[in-house]
């Protein structure tokens, strides 16, 4: 892909379960190219479960689902290359050894060789060396990151970003491959309320330049595509229903871990 194009989302009666129960169940939702959607529900609802299951990491047990027009879990390979995950823990992470400079090369690289056209491969040395920094600085003025405003600019360690300039790394990297559909896990955690406003602010750009997001948070934004997990019934923002857990199931932290293991992932 040259450019970024929004994913539209859906599901119906979507659900998975574990060994120990259902992670989610009963969601239905659409929400069209370059939304924002949220996925709001306190830890252990499985939120994360729904996150990965809309972006063909893990295979739903009931219902159905479609990402970018592509049906799952049937279509989930090909999902997996059109939706980029931001940061996810345990499953997509930045390493707090590396350097700014080392994650941004490496995925780079990782995107020159896996995710780009053939044609590429045939461009010279300094063609391909530009190129890909032209990729990186493009990702890095969306999400915000100067990273000359960090202590020791690119050499800067993981380990010693901020909360919110970790979250507009992570993007970064995941807007390197042109995503249609980038997804964050926990986007308000451990953020005051004015970094969340922030970050927030900074998910509403990259939806507005054209990529949906998907974001998983302990409160939705006002506006955003609201999905709830944890709950008896809801409704979306944009006014479509939105369920998870119906009447008497049992949505828990173990089931969503078991649920993990038990599907498999990408």
């Amino acid at each position: 892909m040259d450019s970024p194009h929004g994913a539209a989302v859906s599901a119906e009666g979507l659900g998975l379960e574990g060994p120990r129960g259902w992670a989610f169940r009963d969601v239905t939702f659409d929400a069209g190219p370059g939304s924002l959607i949220a996925v709001e529900g306190p830890s252990g609802s499985g939120r994360t479960c729904l996150l990965l299951a809309l972006t063909g990491r893990m295979r739903p047990t009931e219902g159905e689902a479609g990402t970018g027009g592509l049906a799952l879990p049937r279509r989930a390979a090909a999902v997996r290359r059109i939706a980029a995950l931001g940061p996810v823990p345990g499953v997509s992470e930045l390493d707090p050894a590396f350097t700014v400079a080392e994650h941004l090369r490496e995925r780079a690289l990782l995107q020159r060789r896996y995710g780009g056209p053939v044609r590429a491969l045939l461009r010279s040395p300094r063609e391909r060396t530009a190129a890909a920094r032209d990729r990186i600085d493009a990702a890095l003025d969306a999400a915000g990151l100067d990273p000359a405003t960090l202590p020791k600019a690119e050499r800067t360690a993981v380990r010693d970003l901020e909360r919110l300039e970790a979250l507009r790394l992570s993007v970064a990297l995941a807007l390197i491959g042109r995503p249609r559909l980038l997804a964050v896990d926990d986007a308000d955690l451990k953020l005051s309320g004015a970094e969340r406003a922030e970050a927030w602010r900074l998910l509403r750009s990259v939806a507005g330049a054209g990529t949906t997001v998907l974001a998983v948070c302990s409160e939705a934004p006002e506006g955003a595509v609201t999905v709830r997990t944890g709950t008896a019934s809801g409704t979306t923002d944009a006014g479509g229903p939105a369920k998870t857990g119906e009447s008497g199931t049992t949505t828990h932290e173990e089931g969503a871990a078991d649920a993990f293991a038990e599907t498999g992932h990408a």
